[in-house]
């Protein structure tokens, strides 16, 4: 959809796409030393999914003329993209789709060893069921959770995979910044040196988070954990790297800048000017204010510093000395250890309530350090939003995804606010928000964002628009011209039955009259579904039986062994009923959240035997107008431990005929809402 000024949108229908390949290669790890675990696998290639157009966002304005826009793939605007779906397919779609060697920066913030196969980044209220996870057993709550519950062989299965096709979208001159605690960053290390080449580790930044844990004395046996770790790596030798600077510390100045010009107030330090190997350095030597030494200038320099007031003699016959202001010096060049960045506290400002969110002051100068303005910035788990926030304020592109529907809900409202920001901005001085307040600010690569889906589709959509899904899934070479059949896979005609309901043998008869009224016609032809009827196969086989040509088929897009697992997002749904004055929740199914629990690798299909582990929060509102949502019962457990009530006793007005209504949000921020006459 597309938001205007008015903050109003309307649904955008993309024109049907050329094709994207089927499948993607990924070249193998080869680095040294290599890290073993039980089940470890490689990735040789990946299926790549088609992307589904959510929204756009425009604050106006067009993107940066001076950014070189000519490696941005043709088939997406100029502009941010947003990814929901599994990261692991949302990297094969941008590599089929033209972002091949394209990213100059990857900065992940992984799970550091949390949420079984990170399938969704939420935790389940209570502790409903149990599901067993490579020979450990952890309850269903537990296996979504962002506590450390992984068998460590599935995470590092999991890391591998995406390591190796980060390294596929990385330019030659890329870098990649993986941020991780010190429970897994050996882990890690040992797998990006297999993955890139233990020869493209540059550095390992040790981030003071905090400054100290007070758990001792109630139980604790270890020392205060205060640190993360950024792992940074290059893909090539020819990296891209900016010297950054911090300020000097009080008790440095106090010690070393101890002299003040009182005439400017200015603080300097005295330096020597003598140049230590003389002759066999080459340097110039000459008499100066008395003094015959070798020396660090020329002589026609030394004569300008000193009539700038640059050279101090303390009495006639010393040794001269260079006048260094304080205020002209970059700072320390910045080392290892990062100790002045602290944390997001509970009352800042850019705090987004996200479990796992980084202070932008990390992003601002990890970013800097490792790209330029105009470059492309990937974060594949990108949470709250915050290195896309940073990017866009920094003057670069952006990629980001994530799988949490919430994620992307908080990272398209912060985003939405940045850029209208920067365009109120425009013309005017603009400011940095972040940690250099002196450095000029880089304007921005673009002030508009999209927002797609990978694998994770809403069918209830014009017809036309699942056909382009469906094709470029299947690699169907679109027929413009056939009134009946919507294009060929090979050899053989292609047509797409309506995603809203299952193929038929009624749909499998029209398709046999079609070829029966094409006499010279001697291709096969494909139905592609998302569902069949059983009575469909009896039907197929009888029809193919004696029959050499215009036999028929069905590709079956959930559960096809070459084609399947193309998955469709169900909307959630609950049964609520008015029993009057009460309003009663009887059940509620998240499709997604079932549909991603169970499509886990190793896992046996855990099985959720209380609806209200789904459901984040419940609202109601006693005299709905269907316009404005007014909460008179705001149902929300303060601990995840702790569940929904399920039945509500109302006041109700006595004098309004409005219905009553039940909005129900699950754990993924997805919205259900029921309205119940009285």
């Amino acid at each position: 959809m597309t938001l205007d000024g008015q903050g109003e949108s309307t649904r955008v229908t993309e024109p049907a796409k050329e094709p994207a390949p089927a499948a993607v290669k990924v070249a193998a790890a080869k680095g040294r030393p290599m890290l073993s675990w039980v089940g470890k696998r490689p990735l040789r290639e990946v299926r790549a999914f088609p992307a589904q157009l959510v929204e756009r966002f425009s604050a106006g304005g067009s993107v940066n003329a001076d950014v070189n826009w000519s490696d941005w793939p043709d088939r997406y605007e100029r502009g941010g993209l947003l990814f929901h779906g599994d990261n692991k397919e949302v990297l094969a779609h941008l590599l089929a789709n033209g972002f091949r060697s394209k990213v100059d920066l990857v900065y992940i913030d992984p799970p550091f060893d949390s949420g079984a196969d990170y399938v969704r980044r939420v935790q389940l209220r209570g502790a409903s069921g149990t599901a067993r996870l490579d020979g450990e057993t952890y309850t269903l709550g537990e296996q979504i959770q962002y506590t450390d519950i992984w068998a460590n062989d599935t995470y590092l299965q999991f890391m591998y995979e995406r390591l190796l096709l980060l390294k596929e979208l990385l330019s030659e001159s890329g870098l990649v910044v993986t941020h991780l605690d010190e429970g897994r960053v050996h882990y890690l290390k040992v797998m990006l040196d297999e993955v890139l080449g233990a020869d493209r580790f540059i550095n390992e930044i040790v981030w003071k988070r905090q400054t100290a844990h007070s758990d001792v004395g109630q139980g604790a046996r270890h020392l205060g954990r205060l640190h993360d770790s950024l792992l940074i790596y290059s893909k090539g030798t020819d990296f891209t790297w900016n010297d950054l600077f911090t300020p000097y510390t009080e008790a440095y100045t106090d010690a070393f800048y101890k002299h003040v010009e009182p005439e400017t107030g200015r603080r300097y330090t005295l330096s020597d000017t003598t140049a230590p190997g003389g002759s066999s350095k080459g340097n110039p030597h000459y008499e100066f204010l008395g003094v015959t030494r070798y020396w660090r200038f020329g002589e026609k320099r030394m004569e300008e510093l000193y009539e700038q007031g640059r050279i101090v003699q303390d009495r006639p016959g010393a040794v001269p000395r260079q006048k260094r202001y304080l205020d002209e010096m970059r700072g320390v060049p910045l080392q290892s250890i990062w100790d002045d960045i602290r944390p997001i506290q509970s009352q800042a400002g850019e705090r987004a309530d996200f479990p796992t969110q980084k202070p932008e002051a990390l992003l601002d100068r990890t970013i800097s350090l490792a790209s330029n303005p105009g470059d492309i910035v990937l974060d594949c788990f990108i949470g709250s939003g915050t290195t896309a926030a940073v990017v866009q304020k920094l003057g670069r592109r952006w990629i980001g995804a994530d799988i949490n529907k919430g994620a992307i809900q908080t990272t398209v409202k912060r985003l939405a606010g940045v850029m209208e920001e920067q365009a109120a901005a425009s013309g005017s001085e603009q400011q940095r928000l972040l940690t250099d307040d002196e450095a000029a600010p880089s304007p921005p690569a673009q002030l508009s964002f999209s927002t797609w889906r990978v694998n994770d589709y809403d069918l209830a959509i014009q017809h036309n628009e699942a056909v382009n899904l469906a094709c470029e899934h299947l690699g169907v070479e679109r027929t413009k011209t056939d009134p009946f059949f919507d294009g060929t896979l090979g050899k053989k005609l292609v047509k797409i039955v309506a995603f809203n309901h299952p193929a038929t043998v009624l749909d499998l008869q029209d398709a046999a009259g079609e070829l029966d009224s094409r006499p010279t016609e001697e291709r096969d032809a494909v139905l592609v579904a998302l569902g069949r009827e059983v009575r469909t196969v009896e039907w197929l086989e009888d029809h193919n039986r004696h029959r050499p040509i215009n036999r028929l088929e069905i590709i079956e897009l959930r559960s096809d062994p070459k084609y399947g697992k193309f998955f469709e997002h169900q909307p959630a749904s609950a049964q609520v009923r008015l029993e009057g004055s009460k309003v009663v929740i009887d059940d509620f199914i998240s499709p997604s959240i079932l549909e991603r629990l169970g499509q886990q690798d190793g896992v046996l299909a855990p099985q959720i035997t209380d609806w209200r582990s789904m459901v984040d929060s419940v609202m109601i509102d006693t005299a709905y107008d269907g316009e404005v949502f007014n909460v008179a019962v705001a149902d929300i457990p303060e601990r995840k431990s702790d569940l929904v009530g399920g039945e509500y006793e109302l006041d109700l007005p006595q004098d309004a005929s409005n219905p009553v209504a039940v909005k129900i949000t699950d754990m993924l921020g997805e919205e259900v809402l029921v309205t119940l006459d009285r």
